[in-house]
């Protein structure tokens, strides 16, 4: 039995409509645990210049086709907190993704993923593409698209700056009780955030602060408060927190902009319960 990560790339000399058993033949895999790396998004099929997952065992194959298994039993056996769907606008959703989600899977697996895990959960069941991103270590509230059309509307929106986005956070120390807005690159790139103290907790020395920022760049709450000597809370990659600290207290709650499908002005909110919460408030 293989338990170490590998792949395999199999070219497709004649028309076979078994992609298992030819995998399982190649690999030693059994046919069971093939089956379930297909249904987790580790086995790929290219077609003239395409290549996809595959999902179906049956799926037929043609001569010049390719077949790729990349198994690795630690990321297929990977587990998360189940997505929480919270409005459902048909051709768009919002969810509340937790801890540990992911918003992009790899060659490797797309289980973990909030679309995914839409795809597999939706009634009625659709197509589910991401719009935007949040880290894998951050929670709250997540857009997906269910038509394409609707996506690349959502997605220009994010692009364009005309929809509005708030997150919450808890950092550390007392953060500042006037509004603070920072202009600071990250990665190279021009990055604005604005912070608003809500709250200080003094016996933890923690604050919760409102966070709205005029771009997305990857990171950029965590590295713009890590700057200002205010890193959030669980944050081990700016903050230096322990491995053995709470999860990164750093999340989406408030959307608002103009419907695609409605024309209107739409406001979205998380639920207090998902927002973040001092420790001994939670």
């Amino acid at each position: 039995m293989i338990v170490d990560k590998t792949e395999y790339h199999l070219d497709i000399t004649e028309p076979r409509t078994d992609a298992i058993n030819l995998l399982a033949q190649t690999s030693g895999l059994s046919k069971q645990v093939l089956k379930d790396a297909m249904q987790k998004g580790a086995i790929w099929h290219s077609h003239n210049r395409q290549t996809n997952r595959i999902r179906r065992a049956t799926k037929s194959l043609q001569a010049g086709d390719k077949l790729h298994l990349y198994y690795n039993p630690y990321i297929l056996n990977e587990q998360v907190i189940p997505a929480e769907l919270l409005f459902d606008q048909g051709k768009y959703s919002i969810w509340y993704k937790p801890y540990g989600m992911r918003c992009q899977g790899s060659k490797w697996g797309d289980h973990t993923t909030i679309n995914r895990y839409a795809e597999l959960h939706l009634q009625p069941q659709r197509n589910a593409f991401i719009i935007h991103r949040l880290d894998r270590a951050a929670t709250g509230l997540l857009v997906l698209g269910h038509s394409k059309k609707i996506t690349a509307a959502i997605a220009k929106l994010f692009e364009t700056h005309e929809l509005e986005k708030y997150y919450q956070v808890l950092v550390k120390g007392e953060f500042p009780s006037q509004p603070i807005s920072i202009e600071s690159p990250v990665d190279n790139k021009p990055a604005r955030s604005h912070m608003t103290r809500l709250a200080y907790h003094a016996r933890l020395n923690q604050s919760k602060v409102q966070v709205k920022i005029d771009t997305g760049r990857k990171h950029q709450i965590r590295v713009h408060m890590a700057s200002l000597g205010h890193p959030v809370v669980g944050d081990r990659l700016y903050g230096n927190a322990a491995s053995d600290a709470p999860n990164l207290a750093l999340t989406s709650c408030f959307f608002r902009f103009t419907c695609p499908l409605s024309g209107k002005l739409t406001s979205f909110e998380l639920p207090e319960n998902y927002r973040p919460a001092f420790a001994d408030m939670a």
